[in-house]
């Protein structure tokens, strides 16, 4: 599994690890039911402390996307609700839709914006 950490970044590493778990799961690089790798074994791979991974895989469960095992670790398991994932999307689209106006970027502008992130995650 291929992971990108900006270390210099103000994100903090468990949230662009668990980002970059969403987005290879959007983008069909992860599957349903395929195993993650173990925590010790990614933390080494990435360079970070086992603790942070153990953050991610725990972040990823709650949200609904992994589940995890003692015995076959991390696990993607994508919640399939679809109403409550409309309702989280449309919750956070709320504040982000909020500051786009502010900005001053338009309707259309919002939405060719989204529109290419999904195009991003079309194959």
């Amino acid at each position: 599994m291929l992971i990108e950490i900006d270390f210099n970044s103000d994100e903090a590493i468990y949230m662009q690890l668990r980002n970059q778990i969403i987005f290879s799961i959007a983008s069909n690089r992860l599957h349903e039911g395929e195993t993650l790798p173990s925590v010790r074994q990614l933390a080494e791979e990435i360079g970070i402390n086992m603790h942070t991974v153990n953050k991610a895989y725990s972040v990823l469960k709650q949200d609904g996307f992994v589940k995890l095992d003692r015995r076959h670790g991390a696990m993607v398991a994508i919640d399939i609700d679809k109403i409550a994932a409309m309702k989280e999307m449309s919750d956070e689209l709320a504040v982000i839709v909020a500051k786009a106006i502010c900005k001053n970027v338009s309707r259309e502008e919002a939405h060719n914006i989204l529109d290419g992130i999904y195009d991003m995650y079309e194959l």
